[in-house]
């Protein structure tokens, strides 16, 4: 493939070694690769970045071949799809150094590679941070650590220190307004509650923003507040009074836990709670209206004692009720599965219908239409060609029919005639035999032309010859490549086997030494023979070494003589083209004396 050299290619070539130096593909600078090599390596870098796999050999071979140049090529090109490339490139415009159309497909590898190294980049970041904390620590970190455990001591103490404290506790009767039980509750753990003094102080704001002539009926607004407030002030003393002072530890042993130990029935317990109840509400209710008020103590024990028992009939009703919610639980899943399934069959039924209506709906129709007409023009025109074959039938038949008459009226022809159609038709069967056996060598000779044929095409060309011998030239080098690197796999594999032989026997023998050195230096006889033992494994690794040395400098001669033999080889084939060169010269002068000779004598 030929190169395009111009002033453009030159531009966008300078173009792309800038883009790829941006991207950070630094081998570009490298002023002795040639720009297949730049290019192509800039591409398969940036391809990797992105965290795609190309099938490139790991191998870097300095002057590949036409064919190993376009195979890396196809390879690479074959990424591109799957990287969702816009631009289109093909393997020969890249072994062609085509930068017009090589440019924009590394502009847009180099954007996403910076894409995927800043991603990569935040990743990588994130990571590092993640790994420091794990294994390390900053100062404000220790502090942190070192002052936590205080604090968190101090923030316990606080919460048990200022958690909510029970101070009262309200009668035995239950009340039905729901802010009456909010109101108490809060009253129970000192919480008074009233009006909000965000929502005082914004409704003054916006008093003071009123006009002046609003002044008297913003007193009269103001004197209705001080009118609540103090109706307000007045209900909490009424419910503070209901209330009796907490005395003694909460959560002392409740009556129904006394009668469940004393093994009383829950249903005696709940009525003489109920008793006892109603009997408390009344005489609160005397006391209240003659306006005194029970000890304190005292009425805090029974108040304990009817409320304790209150709960211990809301516990069993709550527990009819939660067996009651389970059952209902399990009714509902199970309704819930039944109508899942009738769901699903429904959705099935109806995608059914769907397609079914599909078929006859929209284009469908008209396509159907057109279908039952041509189906109508079909049967017509069978029962037509039915109709037309019997009448070609009879028509037949009347035919043949008049041909028999005309024979029969015929045969009274004269005798003349007959004999000159008889000589008619023996010349004419004598001129066809003729042509049939013309006809017979015309294509005998057509089969010997088109033989001849085949065998000057069979016959290649010079052009042919030169492609011919371009292409196994190829073929060889390609062969000679895979072979090399065959042969170098081979060698190496060799050496490396060697070397771990080598590497065994050196383990092995500083195991056996190893494991027989405390023994060997128990005794001095033994000392001595472990030392001979030594001196022989010393010479016997020197004798190899001294074998391995011969096979080197061998080897090494080998070399060399075959280096020799390779530049007396490359002599003669300099001395051969030479030789060649300055045969062609001295038959082109040939050539061009014997023309002048000729054109002597024609001029004599």
């Amino acid at each position: 493939v030929e190169t395009r050299e111009d002033e453009e290619q030159n531009v966008k070539l300078l173009e792309t070694i800038d883009l790829l130096l941006a991207a950070g593909y630094f081998r570009a600078r490298i002023k002795g690769l040639s720009p297949f090599d730049k290019v192509v390596g800039g591409m398969t870098w940036c391809i990797t970045v992105c965290d795609f796999d190309v099938d490139v050999d790991l191998l870097f071979q300095e002057n590949s071949t036409i064919g190993q140049k376009i195979a890396l090529t196809e390879k690479i090109v074959a990424v591109l799809p799957r990287m969702k490339c816009p631009h289109r490139l093909e393997p020969h415009q890249i072994q062609g150094l085509d930068f017009i159309n090589i440019f924009p497909v590394v502009q847009w590898l180099v954007k996403r590679t910076i894409e995927r190294k800043e991603e990569m980049g935040d990743y990588i970041r994130e990571f590092s941070v993640s790994q420091f904390n794990k294994f390390h620590s900053t100062p404000q970190d220790d502090e942190f650590k070192e002052r936590k455990p205080k604090c968190l001591e101090t923030m316990s103490h606080l919460k048990e220190t200022y958690k909510p404290k029970r101070l009262y506790r309200k009668p035995g009767k239950e009340d039905d307004d729901e802010e009456n039980r909010v109101r108490t509750t809060l009253l129970e753990y000192g919480w008074q509650y009233g009006f909000s003094k965000e929502e005082r102080e914004k409704e003054k704001a916006e008093k003071k923003k009123a006009a002046v002539a609003a002044s008297g009926r913003g007193r009269a607004s103001s004197a209705g507040e001080e009118d609540e407030h103090i109706i307000e002030q007045k209900r909490l003393s009424s419910l503070l009074r209901g209330m009796s002072i907490m005395e003694g530890k909460e959560g002392a042993l409740s009556p129904n836990a006394v009668g469940s130990i004393v093994g009383l029935q829950s249903e005696e317990i709940s009525q003489m709670a109920s008793e006892y109840a109603e009997r408390q509400a009344e005489l609160q209710e005397g006391l209240e209206g003659r306006g005194e008020r029970m000890g304190g103590a005292q009425a805090h024990k029974r108040m304990v004692a009817s409320l304790e028992k209150q709960i211990a009939v809301q516990e069993k009703r709550l527990d009819q009720i939660t067996e009651k919610r389970n059952n209902l639980e399990e009714s509902l899943i199970n309704a819930q599965e039944q109508l899942s399934q009738v769901t699903a069959r429904s959705e099935r039924i109806n995608e059914e219908m769907q397609k079914l209506n599909e078929i006859e709906s929209g284009e469908n129709v008209a396509i159907l239409n057109h279908l039952r007409s041509l189906v109508a023009m079909n049967e017509n025109l069978k029962k037509q060609e039915q109709q037309f074959r019997a009448h070609c039938k009879e028509e037949m038949n009347r035919l043949q029919e008049n041909i028999a008459k005309l024979k029969s009226e015929g045969g009274a022809e004269d005798s003349e005639d007959k004999e000159r159609m008889e000589l008619i038709n023996n010349q004419y069967e004598a001129d066809k035999a003729k042509l049939q056996k013309i006809r017979l060598l015309l294509a005998r000779k057509n089969r010997e032309i088109a033989g001849l044929q085949r065998k000057i095409d069979e016959v290649p060309s010079r052009a042919e010859l030169t492609q011919y011998q371009r292409r196994f030239v190829e073929l060889y080098n390609q062969v000679a490549a895979t072979h090399k690197e065959t042969k170098q796999f081979f060698t190496l594999y060799n050496t490396l086997d060697d070397s771990k032989l080598y590497l065994g026997k050196e383990a092995n023998l500083l195991n056996s030494i190893h494991d027989n050195f405390e023994q060997a230096m128990s005794s001095p006889a033994n000392k001595e023979q472990f030392l001979s033992q030594f001196d022989q494994i010393v010479k016997g690794v020197v004798g190899n070494k001294d074998k391995v040395d011969k096979r080197k400098l061998s080897e090494k001669q080998r070399r060399d003589a075959l280096n020799d033999k390779y530049l007396d080889l490359v002599e003669n084939q300099r001395l051969y083209y030479k030789t060649v060169k300055e045969f062609t010269e001295e038959c082109r002068k040939n050539e061009i004396l014997l023309s002048q000779l000729k054109s002597l004598k024609i001029q004599q």
